[in-house]
């Protein structure tokens, strides 16, 4: 499930997305996307660190995108925030681990079934990126 922190995290992005280039302040962003400034804030500071913004101080610093809004995608956001897109540890390709009730992962039903769900749905957020407004936006819609 989508965390808030992952909510607010693609809203600023997608605000981001919107400026075109310029520099927005963290306060304009949480006002226009109803976000509490602080929780911003360290959000903003963590898309920074992963390389996914740029900041500037001064009296019109800010922040904006690191890299054009079509080369940024949901899934790369969501896995910064949340973690692993996947619904169990052993059918994720970047945080693989063995589930430790698994007797054997070649035969395991549930495992094929979440592979399947993992698939469709890291496809999906790998091939949806900011500049997809119109599509991005009607998927945080339904993951309200």
């Amino acid at each position: 499930m989508l965390s808030q922190r992952g909510r607010y995290a693609l809203k600023a992005m997608l605000n981001l997305s919107r400026a075109a280039g310029r520099t927005r302040q963290v306060s304009a962003i949480a006002i226009e996307e109803n976000i509490p400034r602080k929780f911003l804030e360290a959000i903003m500071s963590e898309l920074r660190e992963a390389g996914l913004v740029e900041s500037a101080r001064g009296k019109f610093g800010g922040y904006r995108l690191a890299r054009p809004a079509e080369l940024i995608t949901f899934g790369e956001i969501m896995r910064l925030t949340d973690g692993p897109l996947a619904l169990v540890p052993c059918v994720s390709h970047k945080f693989y681990r063995r589930c430790a009730d698994c007797a054997d992962e070649a035969a395991c039903a549930l495992r094929r079934v979440m592979a399947k769900v993992r698939r469709e749905v890291s496809d999906i957020l790998d091939r949806t990126t900011l500049a997809d407004r119109g599509g991005a936006m009607e998927m945080l819609e339904l993951a309200s």
